[in-house]
């Protein structure tokens, strides 16, 4: 898929290959929760992340990409939200018909109201750090509730993107929840909202796990980053 300008339709696109369905419905596993770099796994294959605010649908998200229900863990499960959490394809390390081996990296979510300042600060050095540092590390989907749009505590994850030079795109979530002219309006008026921001890739994708929308957009962008 070439990306451009112009921000996704909830359409599944026709670019996703039944190929590339295929290399996503595998079943993938869980390597590791990372709470401080000295325990990331060695550099290897193309790392994408998934980035955005307690109860956006990150979780449910990765487990509709995937086609698996219990793999990225909810937030109500114990130490595993303020970790790094690395998913890899059943088999990893192996290369099929030509699509390359890919890790997918569940960030900690943020946002929480009742937060401890030192638990924001952990959760920001961690994230930090590893964005500035892992070379592997192709792009961040930055997830936003169609509900709700951009919110300041996501202005403030975009602030740490750009300043960390990371590249991130964003991914409306939970689009089946409002009607489909308020989810144009929502990304029109987004992509304005991010048009000058220097590490924003320009593409939107507009997504509802619960109706599968938007996934095989999602699908195929991912596979152009591990190419």
């Amino acid at each position: 898929m070439t990306p451009t300008d112009a921000p996704s339709s909830e359409t599944p696109s026709s670019a996703t290959s039944e190929a590339d369905r295929r290399f996503f419905a595998k079943p993938w596993v869980f390597v590791r929760g990372v709470p401080a770099l000295k325990f990331l796994p060695p550099e290897g294959p193309p790392e994408i992340a998934f980035a955005g605010r307690s109860n956006v649908g990150k979780s449910s998200l990765i487990n509709a990409l995937l086609g698996q229900k219990g793999l990225a863990r909810t937030s109500n499960t114990p130490g595993r939200t303020q970790e790094l959490n690395f998913f890899v394809p059943d088999g990893y390390g192996t290369v099929e018909a030509g699509l390359p081996p890919i890790v997918l990296v569940d960030m900690p979510g943020y946002g929480y109201a009742k937060a401890p300042k030192d638990h924001v600060d952990a959760w920001t050095a961690l994230v930090f750090d590893y964005l500035r540092g892992r070379a592997t590390l192709k792009r961040v989907f930055l997830l936003i509730d169609a509900r709700h749009g951009i919110k300041p505590n996501d202005e403030e994850v975009m602030k740490l993107l750009d300043k960390a030079a990371m590249s991130y795109q964003i991914v409306l979530t939970k689009t089946d929840k409002i009607k489909p002219p308020a989810v144009e309006t929502l990304l029109a008026e987004t992509q304005e909202r991010t048009r000058k921001r220097p590490a924003a890739f320009p593409r939107l994708i507009a997504t509802s796990s619960e109706k599968s929308r938007g996934l095989d957009d999602l699908r195929a962008e991912i596979l152009t980053l591990a190419e």
